[in-house]
């Protein structure tokens, strides 16, 4: 069974169900890999999403990716790529697939510069994040393509239009 569970740290726009929409935007993005299987396995899968500022992010990444700067989004797998196949046969009840963190300052402002709503970005970072717990990255051409095309569609059940449209 999968289980997302949401904290906000800083204020973000209170008009939406953060715990629902992170909840939507992990299983739309699990839903597209080989680990589908998760959303429904015997353990609970649990992923943790932060909600928070630019000041926690920046310190986030200069501790753990040696980048001296904030960034939209962070993401903290708690478990190995080799060992993902084995997850949904588990009988340890409880794992973590991992923790995605958002910086809202930049979200906001990546948001605005798209001409898009802070939600539909943050969704988008939430799926982004989602596909780096289970080991997707995009560090060549190909592997970000592949991401890419899980991103949009995993976005498009969402009702979210595709967030890459104006790079083609």
């Amino acid at each position: 069974m999968l289980s997302v569970e949401t904290h906000a740290a800083s204020p973000w726009p209170d008009a939406l169900d953060w715990e629902a929409r992170a909840g939507e935007a992990v299983a739309a993005a699990l839903a597209l890999t080989p680990y589908a299987g998760l959303a429904d396995a015997a353990p609970l899968v649990e992923v943790s999403v932060r909600l928070t500022d630019d000041t926690e992010v920046h310190t986030l990444n200069r501790d753990f990716r040696g980048k001296d700067k904030p960034t939209n989004v962070l993401s903290f797998p708690q478990v190995q790529d080799d060992l993902l196949e084995s997850l949904a046969n588990s009988d340890d009840g409880e794992i973590l697939l991992g923790d995605i963190v958002l910086a809202r300052e930049t979200c906001a402002r990546e948001a605005e510069e798209k001409g898009i709503s802070i939600v539909d970005h943050a969704t988008h970072l939430i799926v982004h994040g989602t596909l780096h717990l289970v080991g997707y990255d995009h560090m060549d051409d190909t592997s970000a393509a592949a991401m890419e095309a899980l991103e949009v569609k995993a976005l498009a059940s969402l009702g979210i239009a595709n967030p890459y449209a104006d790079q083609d």
